[in-house]
This record gives C-alpha cells, sequence and structure tokens, in this order.
C-alpha cells in the first residue's frame, strides 16, 4: 500500500496497526518519491503455525498411534 506523508501524518497509528496485524508493507511517498516504508514485524517468521495453515488434509483420530504395533514391537 501506498501512502502520502501527508495521509500517513495523519493516520500513523492506523497504518501501524495494519502493518502489524497484517504483515503488510506501507510505502510512504513525499512529492512522487519514496521517502519511507513501514513494515510490519509480525509475519509467518514470527508465527510459524501460519505456514501450515490449510495443510491438514484429514484428522480422523488424534489419539491413535502414529504407528501400528509391529513397528512398535521393531523398535524395542
Amino acid at each position: 500500500m501506498t501512502v502520502t506523508a501527508t495521509e500517513f501524518k495523519a493516520k500513523c497509528l492506523e497504518f501501524i496497526d495494519r502493518a502489524d496485524r497484517r504483515g503488510e508493507t506501507i510505502v510512504i511517498t513525499k512529492r512522487g518519491r519514496i521517502v519511507a516504508k513501514l513494515v510490519g514485524d509480525r509475519g509467518v517468521e514470527d508465527r510459524p503455525w501460519l505456514a501450515l495453515r490449510g495443510s491438514v488434509v484429514r484428522f480422523d483420530d488424534p489419539l491413535a498411534p502414529a504407528i501400528g504395533p509391529e513397528d512398535i514391537e521393531a523398535y524395542q
């Protein structure tokens, strides 16, 4: 998102919250030239579980063993 310095000055807290919540980069311009970039610090790197969103296809029995009984005997 690109905003002018005047608009950023008027709504800076709103833009800071937006960058933080959405991980968005806010580009600030003055007289048509980029003077600053506001980058949200919270992204997938800070919340790694977000990278897994949508990756579980099926989850029938969460308490079932991960391996079968024959494998358990083999590992003992």
